[in-house]
């Protein structure tokens, strides 16, 4: 089971239950609401590595794409 303290405390943004994070090889995301949906992203949201479904995917990377602009440099 991930450890949902320190993936939160560790990201960069948190949005509607997804956190993400600045990583080299993209932008990890983790749904802090299932505990198991994740996904690696590029910095313009194009899809590296999932394991959500289509719908979790989606509504995960609409936010990034949304909210961005906010996460620290």
């Amino acid at each position: 089971m991930p450890d949902l303290k320190k993936i939160s405390d560790e990201a960069d943004m948190i949005v509607c239950g997804f956190a993400y994070k600045k990583q080299s090889d993209g932008v990890h995301i983790f749904n802090l609401n299932n505990e198991r949906g994740a996904a690696v992203i590029s910095a313009d949201g194009s899809l590296i590595e999932t394991n959500m479904d289509d719908i979790e995917f989606s509504i995960a990377q609409k936010h990034y794409l949304e909210n961005a602009k906010y996460m620290e440099a």
